[in-house]
């Protein structure tokens, strides 16, 4: 009797100083998990706004130059060589450890990167609403929480009620990412869920792994008492 004295009591410690040290961050646990489940991915990832997966078909009997040509002027070991429109212009996109290069596709001269007024011109071709661009296009050189892709980039901001940005990668003037006002909340619960306050990716953390464990034995000590104090136990210890 006295030994199950001492576990009751220990479990009743134990839960109670663990509701009071983690209870706050399982109730974020509970309260962004609802929230992230009610916002629909695709509305997140803004695909009822901008269009990335429309693909221009370079125009038949379209003379190219010859790939050995393009290959020799990547400055570098390729891996890959892509024929693809950019702009209403039939380009190269030539991928190699430096880097992407862009070239004519018909002379094979090499082109500069995306500027500003090109960068609006993609987003705007993409753009599935009537709202235009609110400001000149802003480069983007530091990665941020909002934007991890390539770098230098372009932030195309539109005048649209979710308050919409578009990302085009400079070096190869794609879309590499679209973010709303409906992402930035659900990112912004994101870095409370996994506790990441600073870079919002990384659930790896020892805050997460400690609170993570603490919940368990949390869990565990309730279960304890649970079954300690089942009324059923209880009728058979009084009779």
């Amino acid at each position: 009797m006295k030994r199950r004295m001492r576990v009751h009591l220990a479990a009743s410690r134990v839960h109670k100083w663990l509701a009071l040290v983690i209870g706050a961050q399982l109730l974020i646990w509970f309260a962004s998990g609802v929230i992230m489940s009610f916002l629909p991915i695709d509305k997140v990832r803004g695909e009822h706004l901008v269009d990335r997966e429309a693909i221009a078909t370079v125009p038949p009997n379209t003379p190219m130059v010859a790939p050995a040509m393009l290959v020799t002027q990547a400055g570098a070991p390729v891996e890959a060589v892509t024929l693809r429109m950019l702009d209403g212009r039939a380009i190269a996109e030539i991928t190699t450890a430096k880097g992407v290069r862009l070239f004519d596709a018909r002379t094979g001269a090499a082109l500069p990167s995306v500027d500003a007024v090109q960068a609006s011109r993609i987003a705007r071709a993409a753009w599935k609403g009537a709202d235009k661009p609110k400001s000149q296009p802003s480069r983007v050189t530091t990665e941020s929480p909002e934007y991890r892709g390539a770098l230098p980039a372009w932030r195309i901001a539109f005048a649209d009620t979710d308050r919409t940005s578009v990302f085009v990668a400079a070096e190869s003037g794609r879309i590499n990412a679209v973010r709303t006002g409906t992402w930035r909340l659900y990112d912004f619960f994101w870095s409370l869920h996994i506790m990441d306050w600073k870079n919002h990716e990384d659930f790896n953390t020892w805050w997460l792994l400690a609170v993570a464990i603490g919940g368990l034995i949390l869990g565990l000590a309730g279960t304890i008492l649970l079954i300690m104090r089942w009324p059923v136990r209880r009728k058979r210890s009084v009779r």
